[in-house]
């Protein structure tokens, strides 16, 4: 029996490095296709690697000319051109389309909670999380009307140990560190949802060459809810410190760093939980193993492992004592 094919593109980012290593050792054939410029997360051997740019369409559409893949997923589709696009050169090529959409785009706030696959998609406060709800519709028209095996999933937070999980990065563990105030929004109790990247791949790699995933949505997280107090007091502990939270609402935050608002108020700020049962159905067993502490323990271990990754933004730091000043 032969194996069956997978085609990545993409492949070396947070979430689809370890989708690549999984289906590696899930027995599939995988190919990635990238730029092949980033060295944070190396393509493992026996991994297939053929070099191009995503976003050239010709280049995209050589290569499936010369074969076919039972899976495709694309980790770099952002706008309904692009997909439309993958539509043209993947129809009749592939078994399965994977499209990486966002749990950002379900309705915020949202109504209700836990957020399931049917909760509305309705997100006026992001551009990102509209972008991606248009380019569903268009993967969901094609397959209605003409039959394009598409497959739709929703990642939420999904991190590995390069990413802490603030939007200020390394600045805010620095000001951690230096005994500086750090800003959290709102009062800090809204709730959050942390999915380490291996948790991810493991549910994800078992969707592919699924017949059952096809025409279908799915959204991959862990049943680990914390509130954001909580995660800078955990990431503070595994840096071996305390964290001095001062709580400023969203809105506030926002007219200080602009470049926040949308992911804040379009997603973080929204207290979130979520029901995995519908991918549980095609993948029984699973379930997210890697609690935030051990994730934020190898975050710690991977930025303090060398100093070029402790970048501090002094836009972020300069606004930071800014909004904290006073209270």
């Amino acid at each position: 029996m032969s194996s069956r094919s997978v085609l990545f593109v993409g492949g070396t980012g947070t979430i689809s490095a370890a989708c690549v290593s999984h289906a590696l050792d899930e027995g599939f054939e995988v190919t990635v296709f990238n730029r092949g410029r980033t060295t944070d997360r190396p393509v493992p051997d026996g991994v297939r690697v053929l070099k191009g740019d995503a976003r050239d369409a010709a280049a995209v559409r050589d290569l499936v000319r010369r074969r076919g893949f039972d899976s495709v997923v694309n980790f770099l589709i952002w706008t309904t051109d692009q997909v439309r696009s993958d539509i043209e050169t993947f129809a009749g090529k592939t078994g399965q389309y994977v499209f990486i959409s966002s749990a950002s785009a379900y309705q915020k706030p949202v109504a209700r909670l836990p957020i399931t696959e049917s909760t509305p998609l309705s997100n006026p406060f992001w551009q990102y999380s509209r972008d991606k709800m248009a380019c569903e519709d268009v993967l969901v028209r094609a397959y209605r009307q003409e039959g394009f095996p598409a497959t739709i999933v929703r990642p939420s937070h999904t991190y590995d140990k390069t990413m802490l999980p603030f939007e200020g990065g390394w600045t805010v563990l620095d000001r951690m560190r230096r005994g500086r105030p750090v800003v959290v929004h709102g009062d800090g109790t809204s709730l959050w949802v942390l999915t380490h990247h291996e948790d991810f791949a493991q549910a994800f790699v078992r969707l592919l060459a699924s017949p059952q995933a096809i025409g279908d949505a799915f959204h991959i997280t862990s049943d680990e809810v914390l509130t954001w107090d909580q995660i800078h007091h955990i990431v503070a502990g595994a840096a071996g410190t305390e964290a001095r939270l001062v709580h400023v609402s969203s809105e506030e935050i926002a007219q200080v760093l602009p470049c926040w608002g949308p992911p804040l108020l379009g997603d973080k700020s929204h207290s979130v939980i979520f029901d995995n049962s519908k991918v549980r159905q095609l993948v029984p067993g699973w379930t997210a193993t890697i609690p935030f502490t051990q994730g934020a323990r190898e975050m710690i271990e991977w930025f303090d492992g060398d100093a070029s990754r402790q970048t501090i933004d002094m836009e972020v730091d300069q606004a930071m004592d800014s909004l904290s000043k006073g209270r």
